[in-house]
């Protein structure tokens, strides 16, 4: 790509620390390297285990690296940079039950000193960008899942952030509420061009969302593979689905991942009698 570069990790190490004398501590993630260009779609995949949430949340500034830096246009991330908004897999812990919709999603720029009137009119603006327009006067325990889905991403979308960090975030709602939710963050991709780091275990959601696919290796992690995704811009459930090369796409990361786990000069399995 010959965009510039938004956000870089450079040679990141991660190990958590020993929990007592016969402990060694726990490496995680092992000399990670990727850029990430201005306003494209990343999304990282790879085995169950292999420290994705630990990336994330050390390239969010939530987590201190061991070694190594990531760079937020240049400067390196020392904590929770304003830039950055992060969404997390677990919409119902993010989201205050006491709090009505529109306070939940207004509550990240009242702590930056946003001025009430223009909270009002960015909260307004999400609900309506993420399909809830008129719900801001409930709370979340009066939504579906998905709708709480949709109040989380909603949040970051009133935030204006310049990446938007997003963990999983489909992984608790049903398949056609997870297609539409595909959509949207596209159509809010679309609309505020922000930069976009997805972790997801579906690799047909991978290809269907992404502009690159990076695919991580077993622990301690390292990037495997970086593939670029060359499909139409224009993303359509049962169109771009049905593309031969979307096809092709999906076999070469699941391969990639599989030989992971299993790699192709293991062998056959053995075979046990009952």
């Amino acid at each position: 790509m010959t965009a510039r570069v938004r956000l870089s990790i450079e040679n990141l190490h991660k190990t958590y620390p020993a929990r007592n004398r016969r402990d060694k501590g726990t490496e995680v993630l092992r000399d990670i390297n990727v850029d990430v260009f201005d306003g494209e779609f990343l999304t990282i995949v790879g085995p169950s285990g292999a420290g994705k949430t630990t990336l994330l949340r050390t390239v969010s500034g939530l987590l201190d690296s061991t070694s190594g830096r990531v760079l937020l246009d240049g400067k390196e991330i020392v904590g929770p940079p304003r830039e950055i908004a992060l969404v997390f897999q677990d919409y119902s812990r993010s989201l205050y039950p006491w709090m009505t919709v529109a306070k939940n999603i207004g509550l990240p720029l009242k702590a930056h000193g946003v001025e009430r009137a223009e909270i009002a009119k960015r909260v307004e603006a999400a609900l309506f960008n993420v399909g809830l327009a008129g719900v801001g006067d409930r709370y979340p325990w009066q939504l579906s899942g998905g709708m709480q889905q949709r109040v989380a991403i909603a949040r970051a979308v009133a935030y204006r952030p310049e990446v938007m960090i997003l963990d999983e975030p489909f992984a608790s709602v049903d398949a056609q509420t997870r297609n539409d939710l595909e959509d949207l963050l596209l159509r809010v991709k679309e609309q505020t061009n922000s930069t976009f780091v997805f972790v997801t275990h579906d690799v047909d959601e991978a290809v269907y969302l992404s502009d690159r696919v990076a695919i991580l290796s077993k622990t301690p992690s390292r990037i495997e593979r970086v593939i670029d995704i060359n499909l139409p811009r224009e993303r359509n459930q049962l169109e771009t689905r049905a593309l031969p090369e979307f096809s092709a796409y999906r076999a070469e990361i699941f391969g990639t991942i599989r030989n992971l786990v299993v790699p192709a000069d293991q062998g056959p399995s053995p075979e046990y009698s009952i």
